[in-house]
């Protein structure tokens, strides 16, 4: 693995190591459209909308998720094959 591929996968699983970030991955790909707007994360985390946003902005810079604004809101989904790859690598044979 190259010193740069190492430093992507780092910052993605940085980004979903914290307990927040996994609640909110795990929150978005069991939805119904598998996408959840912004207003719909910030009860399941008890977490003000402002540090809901922050989470899901690292998210989305670490390639995690996708933001799509419609209207004014912004809806987020699973980057496709993004957690794919996280679980490709934590079961690469060695």
């Amino acid at each position: 693995m190259s010193a740069q591929r190492a430093e992507e996968l780092s910052k993605q699983f940085k980004a979903i190591a914290d307990p927040h970030r996994l609640r909110l991955v795990s929150l978005i790909s069991a939805s119904p459209e598998n996408e959840a707007c912004v207003c719909d994360l910030i009860e399941p985390l008890d977490l003000g909308q402002p540090t809901v946003s922050h989470h899901l902005k690292i998210l989305v810079d670490a390639g995690i998720l996708h933001r799509e604004k419609r209207g004014v809101w912004a809806y987020f989904s699973i980057m496709p094959g993004a957690l794919d790859t996280l679980a490709g690598v934590l079961t690469e044979p060695k």
